[in-house]
């Protein structure tokens, strides 16, 4: 009798344990994902997705390793421009290592760099397809990222990307308001630095972003201001011409071409520098006094009618229906 009372008395003490243990350990399992130091459970979706041997594998805590693996598949399937199957794969390589950046970056560049170039090019498909898969891909890419920055909020490169991305002259068509496009780019940009990790070219990045929204041009003035005082650094050739127009906005009287004769010390180098800016119609800068400026520059350069900058065609401005017309 007494044989089989042991075992009995043994399994009830582990239970009890167990029992004690359980809240201790789903309190601190929470407390680890919420820190990001222990992954969340591998959802069912994710689970079907990948091979029975990953599966395990993935159970079993080496997550990474197999995402590892699908980003090699990616890659392949990649190569063979299988855009829907690399959208797929990383749908789930993120859900396997949703707090590896990389991931994010390239499953985005992939769907709004790649696939929309692709789709872009496609002389199989009619030119209404070929514009509407350009934009889906674009979109897609942005909705990605969006999600990776929804998950990791506090990575700096994110949301740099996300600014780089809404702000890059070759896809913000695709977004059809730039106002708004441009304002939630500089908005990334904010973000990116805020932060405290961001490089230094984030700040700027936001500055020319937010020189491009209509109606923001006297908060764009202030923080182009503030960052010329700042840094050495940041008086690069676009922060000085754009501070250049911004002025001129704020007060048409000014002497636009003194100033950047003044900024950039010879008239020569003003020419160029306003020169190269009213030639960047593709980028959609205000260009508020740069005409003016460079035709009196001309003058005092004894440039002749025929050679000036202003008798030059502009280059256009990006047009998907002039993209997609043929």
């Amino acid at each position: 009798m007494n044989y089989w009372r042991k075992p009995w008395i043994l399994a009830l003490a582990l239970l009890a344990f167990g029992a004690v243990r359980l809240p201790f350990e789903a309190g601190l399992s929470r407390d680890l994902r919420a820190a990001g130091l222990f992954p969340a459970p591998m959802e069912i979706s994710t689970r079907e997705r990948i091979d029975q041997t990953s599966s395990a594998v993935a159970l079993g805590g080496l997550r990474t390793l197999v995402a590892t693996f699908l980003n090699l598949r990616a890659y392949g399937f990649f190569t063979e421009k299988r855009w829907a199957d690399v959208a797929d794969t990383f749908e789930t390589i993120v859900d396997l290592a949703p707090r590896t950046r990389y991931y994010w970056e390239t499953g985005s560049w992939h769907l709004a760099y790649n696939a929309s170039s692709y789709c872009m090019n496609d002389s199989k498909l009619p030119p209404l397809r070929r514009r509407e898969a350009w934009r889906a891909s674009i979109l897609s890419g942005r909705a990605f990222l969006e999600r990776g920055i929804r998950n990791n909020p506090d990575d700096w490169s994110l949301h740099a990307n996300l600014g780089f991305l809404l702000s890059d002259s070759n896809k913000f068509p695709a977004f059809q308001d730039p106002d708004k496009t441009f304002a939630a780019a500089a908005e990334a940009y904010r973000r990116s630095a805020q932060t405290g990790k961001a490089l230094d070219y984030v700040q700027r990045a936001r500055f020319y972003s937010l020189a491009r929204v209509a109606g923001r041009e006297s908060e764009a003035l202030a923080l182009g201001r503030k960052l010329y005082a700042e840094s050495g650094k940041n008086r690069t050739p676009t922060l000085l011409i754009l501070l250049l127009v911004l002025e001129a906005r704020e007060n048409p009287s000014m002497d636009v071409a003194g100033r950047a004769v003044e900024w950039f010390k010879t008239p020569e180098k003003a020419y160029d520098a306003l020169s190269g800016h009213w030639q960047r119609t593709r980028e959609r800068f205000p260009v508020y006094g740069v005409a003016g400026a460079i035709e009196s520059l001309e003058n005092s350069l004894s440039v002749p009618k025929e050679k000036s900058i202003l008798a030059k065609p502009l280059p256009p401005p990006p047009n998907p229906d002039d993209w997609f017309r043929k």
